[in-house]
Order: structure tokens, then sequence, then C-alpha cells
């Protein structure tokens, strides 16, 4: 099953850096891949948000998520519920000195055909994803979102 995983510590109070994440929304703001998304209520158990993002040969695909678990400070879990990809999506955050450590995760479950064929790829994408919290550090960090 294809898997990444990135671990950063933000300069910033674990709130303001739960707060952010929380509301997938922010995705936007650093995940290059991400053309457009929508929430359908705050962030809250069972939150559905509503994404297009880039797709296999440029094209525009629905990657819908929605929260299943929400700790707050500590952990939210968003999973697919649309698209060729059912993704598992986890932050995790913990207090260190200095600020913030956030660890994110991705997973998607692949069987038969699409195994064979995207495994490579999609963990291509998610290597890329996951890279992509460096960016979302650097927002934080210097208050520009």
């Amino acid at each position: 099953m294809p898997a990444a995983t990135h671990t950063i510590t933000i300069a910033r109070p674990i709130g303001e850096v739960f707060a952010f994440f929380a509301d997938a929304t922010n995705s936007a703001r650093w995940r290059a891949g991400v053309e457009e998304i929508t929430a359908e209520g705050p962030p809250a158990v069972g939150t559905v948000y509503r994404q297009r993002v880039n797709g296999p040969g440029g094209r525009s695909v629905s990657a819908d998520v929605r929260i299943t678990e929400f700790e707050p400070e500590r952990r939210v879990v968003l999973e697919g519920i649309s698209g060729p990809l059912r993704p598992v999506v986890e932050y995790t955050f913990d207090m260190v000195e200095g600020g913030t450590q956030v660890t994110f995760s991705l997973a998607a479950p692949l069987s038969g055909l699409k195994k064979l064929l995207m495994a490579r790829a999609v963990q291509r994408t998610m290597d890329t994803e996951v890279a992509g919290l460096d960016h979302a550090k650097t927002l934080l960090e210097s208050g520009g979102y």
C-alpha cells in the first residue's frame, strides 16, 4: 500500500497550528495539487470537504474527504469518500520545545488492477504531498496565511 509520512516543527503555538490544519480548506494554500476546496461545516467529526485536485494526465478529479477523528490539539483524521483513490489522511500534533511538532501521514489502500497499474504513481504523488508540509511551515511561521 502506498504510504508517506513527514514530520516538522513549526515555531507557533499548538492551538494555532491545530486550527490551521484542522480546517482542510487551508490545504489549498500549501498543497500544490489542490485546485479548489470547500467545507460543509466547521471542522468536526463528519464534516465533509469537497475538493478538486490535479489528477492523472492533468485532469481535474473529485477527491472529497470526511473527518473521521477529531481530537483538539492532538489529531485529525480524514478519509477519502470520492475519486479514484480513497486515502486516509492523518495529522498529529505535539507541543515541543520551540513550537508544535506536526506529522502528516497519507496511506492509500490499493488492490487488484489499481495496485498493479497505479502504485508507483500514487507513491510519487504522496511523497510530494507530504513534502508540502514544509511550505505550510513557512506560511504559519511568516503569518502569511
